[in-house]
């Protein structure tokens, strides 16, 4: 193993042990500055610590499972079959058993330790412009930023209300260093400041990416280190990342502009029909912003989307499948991105295909998507309809990729054929259950509860957070 990726494991490992400790952990600094020294004393430490954030996010307790496709998906009521003993009353949104709690828990300090080694890079680069070559200062720290933000936003979607409800209510820590202070919990909208003015840094840093530029990487280039950059907080996974941020502070020119920038880009063409009826571009790869490579992708599959059956298994049955679709069969949705059992007892269960490896190139295999550009036309669709009462040209530009006609009118209800498009789309993305709770809906399509009523768009701060640091309370 090379000295600065050991060093990084090390940095990782070390603030792992914190989290155990009695101490809040937004308090504390690692154990060893001589282990991070070493990491940064090059170029290659940097971009191996840029990486080894990448890895931390291929975790079961937030985007390779629970932030995706397990529990924001179970929240969202997008599956008919799943295992209900890893939720316990999380579906009917209630968050206080010994299940939702650990959960809730794990995600909360998986996604600050998370931070907290993009701040250690923060923390470093500046000083050390000297080592970088060609580009890489700039796109390495704006990809840091845009990740600290990415993280910071989805924390603010679990433990902060919406603006819909309430701006000003206290939500979560923004923490920006390495500190032995703690750091103090700021509202919903101090919150979004901070990660709208990350991300802003973050774009113009980035104006040198690739992606942007069109400057050819090859293997040649630096060992071909800037090549892939789908599977980066590259430049225009950034304007998604602002899109969404505007959407949810209610800013909706801001949001609108922010999506055509990457619509209009033309990077990110829609997938293929051929290839997806041939399994070999499951995740829809080319459609891909900013996705996560993890080479335990087949592992999660059979895992979780086994064709045979297991208890781990999420699924849809049949009639279920056919109401999200609206019966529509010819949609490449319904007919290449879900399986039949081979299961004689699971005959009518249907598992989703994106997290399947694909076959044929390398491109298409071990990808999960956390931002696509079919949102980028969801986004798009919504802002119109806002502004000028029709959201029909982006929304039918999406149905035509899809293989699905047109709608000739608007919906007598816009919003709940968004929520049904949204569920159509990103189902297993981890994006449904927050559309809900930006809109601040009362029902969930599945569920007979009054989400707004018990506040169960909002996830409680871990009862460890509450006290040693003595927050407000958050719901």
């Amino acid at each position: 193993m090379k000295a600065g990726a050991k060093a990084c494991l090390l940095l990782l490992a070390s603030f792992s042990l914190l989290l155990s400790s009695c101490n809040d952990w937004l308090s504390v600094q690692p154990n060893s500055q001589v282990e991070s020294d070493e990491l940064f004393s090059d170029e290659r430490g940097y971009k191996e610590a840029l990486a080894g954030v990448y890895s931390s996010m291929v975790s079961a307790s937030t985007y390779a499972k629970e932030m995706t496709f397990g529990a924001m998906a179970v929240l969202g009521h997008e599956w008919t079959n799943y295992p209900s003993s890893s939720y316990g009353d999380m579906p009917a949104y209630d968050y206080s058993g010994s299940v939702p709690t650990a959960l809730i828990t794990s995600l909360w300090q998986n996604m600050y330790n998370t931070i907290a080694n993009v701040n250690n890079i923060l923390s470093h680069i500046d000083a050390d412009k000297n080592v970088f070559t060609s580009n890489n200062y700039s796109i390495i720290k704006g990809e840091a930023l845009a990740l600290r933000a990415f993280l910071h936003f989805d924390l603010l979607r679990c433990f902060g209300v919406s603006f819909e409800v309430n701006s000003s209510m206290p939500s979560i820590p923004f923490v920006s260093e390495m500190s032995y202070k703690v750091s103090p919990q700021l509202s919903v909208r101090e919150v979004a400041q901070k990660i709208v003015d990350d991300l802003v840094a973050a774009e113009d840093l980035l104006k040198a990416d690739p992606i942007l530029t069109g400057e050819e990487i090859t293997e040649m280039v630096d060992n071909g280190y800037l090549m892939n950059r789908q599977m980066h907080l590259n430049y225009y996974a950034v304007k998604g990342l602002q899109a969404r941020v505007y959407m949810w502070t209610q800013e909706y020119d801001k949001a609108r502009a922010a999506a055509s920038v990457v619509i209009n880009s033309e990077v990110f063409p829609w997938a293929s029909d051929a290839l997806l009826q041939q399994g070999n571009d499951n995740s829809l790869a080319t459609e891909q912003l900013f996705g996560l490579n993890n080479v335990n992708l087949q592992t999660l599959a059979d895992t979780y989307f086994n064709l045979e059956y297991s208890a781990s298994n999420y699924s849809l049955d049949q009639s279920s499948l056919l109401e999200y679709y609206d019966n529509q069969t010819a949609d490449y949705r319904y007919l290449y991105l879900f399986k039949s059992s081979t299961n004689a007892d699971q005959i009518d269960y249907r598992y989703l295909q994106k997290f399947t490896p694909s076959g044929g190139e390398a491109y298409y295999t071990n990808k999960m998507p956390l931002i696509r550009i079919a949102e980028m036309y969801l986004i798009q669709a919504e802002c119109d309809y806002r502004s000028t009462g029709s959201g029909l040209v982006a929304l039918n530009a999406l149905r035509a990729a899809r293989n699905v006609g047109s709608l000739e009118s608007n919906p007598d209800d816009f919003y709940a054929e968004l929520i049904r498009e949204y569920r159509r789309e990103l189902i297993g993305e981890g994006q449904l259950f927050f559309l809900y709770k930006r809109l601040n809906r009362s029902s969930i399509i599945g569920s007979d509860a009054d989400v707004v009523a018990l506040k169960g768009y909002t996830f409680p701060l871990p009862q460890s957070e509450t006290t040693a640091a003595q927050r407000q309370e958050n719901r």
